[in-house]
């Protein structure tokens, strides 16, 4: 069962939702936008058999209070895997969706000595091919809507709910699989004025997170690419990307049944993706 943690990291507040032994292998789950740690709620018990799980609300979002320094990505992996550390997290597989995949690639980039591996789902990386031709698809226009200065949150604040919802329903796969209860969660973790604008910040921030990734590192640490099967974009130009900023151990993984929303569309396949590249890890 599930159990909730407050853990400062210097003047923030970091809630955590935790489960699983604190001596097996540390399992760290990053939301993306616009989501909270509550993506993972019905993953956590089953990856607790084989995982020490944490799954954090990233900072600002949701029960976690506090602005980070900066909505950078390397800044925020900082962040939570000092929260993970700070209750005794070890062997850390940090995994990521949206943008939590942005931040675990950054643990991986610019934090390698303190993680095991990482995960990085249903995004591209701010700088990697194929960042440009992203940004020039107007299916992405939101891209750029939220790097505007304080015009999205004057048009989405108390309208987070019907807002979000345009995005669940485009990017799941069977959007009836969002459940009303979820999707009111993920809108009151966005509520506040302060949680609104973390989230814009995080688009703000892509730009200097972009210059930053296109600076040559080798990357040491295994990582995973993984993606659900409703997105018909190929999935060798997002490997390549990694690959091409120095990424030397480099996997993929195709999840069926599922848009982005992974633990929620297909919490099965998500799990033993999860799990068989851990065990991969361990070989």
């Amino acid at each position: 069962m599930a159990e909730r943690l407050t853990i400062p990291v210097g003047r923030l507040n970091i809630a955590v939702s935790r489960a699983g032994d604190a001596q097996k292998p540390a399992l760290v789950l990053l939301h993306g936008w616009p989501h909270s740690r509550a993506l993972y709620d019905g993953v956590l018990d089953a990856l607790s058999v084989d995982f020490h799980v944490l799954a954090p609300d990233l900072p600002n979002i949701g029960d976690s209070y506090g602005a980070p320094p900066s909505a950078e990505k390397t800044v925020l992996a900082d962040i939570v895997l000092e929260a993970a550390e700070s209750v005794d997290a070890r062997d850390i597989l940090i995994a990521g969706l949206d943008v939590g995949g942005m931040i675990a690639f950054a643990a991986a980039r610019d934090h390698s000595e303190r993680i095991k591996a990482a995960v990085v789902m249903n995004t591209v990386i701010p700088g990697l091919d194929p960042w440009e031709k992203l940004l020039a698809d107007p299916r992405i226009w939101h891209f750029a809507f939220h790097n505007v200065v304080d015009l999205p949150e004057t048009l989405v604040t108390a309208r987070e709910r019907a807002y979000f919802d345009f995005f669940h329903d485009v990017l799941a796969a069977v959007p009836k699989r969002i459940s009303q209860a979820l999707r009111d969660r993920f809108a009151v973790a966005y509520s506040r004025p302060d949680s609104l604008k973390a989230g814009f910040d995080w688009y703000r921030a892509m730009a200097a997170d972009a210059r930053h990734n296109a600076k040559p590192a080798r990357i040491e640490k295994p990582l995973l690419y993984a993606r659900g099967d409703a997105d018909k974009r190929p999935i060798e130009p997002y490997v390549d990307g990694l690959k091409a900023a120095g990424a030397a151990n480099v996997d993929s993984r195709i999840i069926e049944g599922s848009g982005e929303l992974l633990p929620i569309e297909a919490p099965a396949g998500f799990i033993r993706a999860l799990c068989d590249f851990r065990a991969r890890l361990g070989a």
